[in-house]
């Protein structure tokens, strides 16, 4: 996790920026006065828009920022305002999850909107926010989002060096085919169970249940996924459970180091999202033991109650992943693999393209595209190829499928940059070889009741021209990858439901 790779430090300058960010939204309301409950919102909300807002381009993520308080505060007044009538509350905190695992379809500001709204309703609900805490809990969510948007986009823009690329659009579909609003109905099926058994275990905690459950769908797209993220959540929350007691327990709430450990909690959260959903969870964990700390009502009791509604939401999505309209992790592989396939075909025509002297034609977005993509099949595949997944059979050949699409992405960067060197010259050759990538692209999308196509492909050997050097390192890969893509359906690379 810590030892991941890190290019150009982005993950350290991004977690750099959140604990400036969060602190300074936190400051800014102990300056003007609120209360505890209101700088502890403020700071949430800080953390989630500098978390949650990932939009392509630095413009996009100001309006996400700017539009996060049309998401926020209906959701707080509603939540304070049903505070004290348990099953209105219910009801519209079912609703909320709805809506905001319904507005994913929308990209990535439809996500963070979706985040926003659920967690203002969940802070509430941790603080016993009353509607009296109103207009100071506006104020805390207001001053934190200027804030962290100041940090963000004045003091330290990292994104203006190096925007991050655009999240590739989700799997297609219309009404219940498409798998956001599938998730809509499972999410809020999760919630509404773990809500109600939340409930029966704490009438006063019950909403880590639902929190638990909630954040499960994160970022997942098919059963397997929920699963396997609902496992590393219960893992990390253990790990921060046991670490809380050691730790937080023992400080009794005191301010200074109970601040110095939060801001590290914040670092570790933004420096582990990507490579470790355990350890974030885990600083996840530990934060919110500190939170209870200052609050004045942490003890050992309530870490082991923590623990128990975790149980109890990761339980509720593993059912409803199962039982409610599921996605196969099988039509999820199958749907990300063939993206990237013709992605690689696209990216190859727009270099040959670039080779034979057209100016407009730029392989480059279509090579950061796959980048993305692969980064969507491993995800899908992560069910497949974990340490506790009994299939070895389709374990071995989903890491060969993920080997041979990280050697079709090297080769296609190695295209790229030669394509780029103005210097670089047009061989007759490479259009038969971008012929035969073609050519194996189509035969590994093509429906397996269509005859597969004939891919001729030369002897690996090492020509002088390098663009023609990658394109055969391409048809080797690709046509390798026939193997694990093209076998049996009765033996796909996971169960199929």
């Amino acid at each position: 996790m810590f030892v991941a790779p890190d290019p150009g430090r982005m993950r350290l300058r991004n977690s750099a920026r959140a604990v400036i960010g969060t602190g300074a939204a936190v400051a800014l309301a102990e300056v003007c006065g609120l209360s505890l409950t209101a700088s502890i919102t403020g700071g949430l909300a800080a953390l989630l828009a500098l978390f949650t807002v990932l939009d392509a381009t630095v413009r996009a993520q100001r309006a996400t920022t700017a539009l996060l308080p049309l998401a926020g505060f209906p959701v707080l007044a509603l939540a304070t305002t049903l505070h004290g009538v348990p099953l209105a509350r219910d009801a519209a905190f079912l609703a909320v999850v709805f809506a905001g695992v319904y507005a994913r379809r929308f990209g990535p500001r439809g996500h963070a909107l979706g985040i926003f709204g659920f967690m203002m309703f969940f802070v509430t609900q941790f603080l016993h926010a009353v509607p009296g805490q109103l207009p100071e809990l506006y104020a805390a969510v207001g001053l934190a989002l200027l804030a962290s948007g100041a940090v963000r986009f004045l003091l330290w823009p990292i994104e203006r060096r190096t925007p991050p690329p655009a999240a590739p659009p989700g799997l297609p579909g219309t009404g219940l085919a498409r798998p956001t609003t599938r998730q809509a109905f499972q999410a809020t099926a999760a919630c509404a169970f773990a809500l109600g058994i939340g409930q029966a275990l704490s009438e006063d905690r019950w909403y880590w249940a639902v929190g638990t459950a909630w954040w499960i769908f994160v970022n997942t797209a098919s059963r397997g996924e929920t699963l396997v993220r609902g496992f590393r959540r219960v893992l990390g929350t253990v790990l921060g459970i046991a670490a809380g007691l050691l730790i937080a327990v023992p400080l009794h709430g005191a301010p200074l180091p109970t601040a110095l450990l939060v801001a590290v909690c914040v670092f570790g959260i933004f420096y582990t999202a990507a490579p470790s959903y355990s350890w974030m969870m885990f600083f996840v964990t530990v934060m919110a033991g500190l939170l209870y700390g200052l609050l004045g009502v942490l003890h050992p009791g309530l870490l082991l109650l923590r623990f128990q509604e975790t149980a109890i939401g990761a339980l509720g999505a593993a059912l409803a992943v199962v039982i409610i309209l599921p996605v196969t992790t099988h039509a999820a592989n199958d749907a990300w693999i063939q993206r990237a396939l013709h992605c690689v075909r696209a990216s190859t025509a727009a270099s040959l393209d670039r080779l034979a002297g057209n100016p407009d034609a730029d392989p480059a977005p279509h090579a950061a595209e796959l980048e993305l993509l692969l980064g969507r099949v491993r995800m899908a595949l992560g069910p497949l190829v974990h340490p506790l997944s009994p299939l070895r059979a389709r374990k071995a050949r989903a890491r060969q499928v993920l080997a041979l699409l990280d050697d079709c992405a090297r080769e296609v960067r190695g295209l790229v940059a030669v394509a780029a060197d103005p210097q670089a010259s047009h061989d007759a050759r490479l259009a038969a070889a971008c012929w035969r990538v073609e050519a194996a692209v189509e035969a590994l999308t093509a429906p397996r009741s269509t005859p597969e196509l004939v891919t001729p492909v030369l002897p690996r050997t090492a020509p002088a021209e390098p663009a023609l050097a990658h394109l055969h390192g391409l048809e080797h890969a690709l046509v390798a990858l026939a193997a694990p893509l093209r076998t049996d359906p009765r033996a796909p690379l996971v169960i199929s439901a």
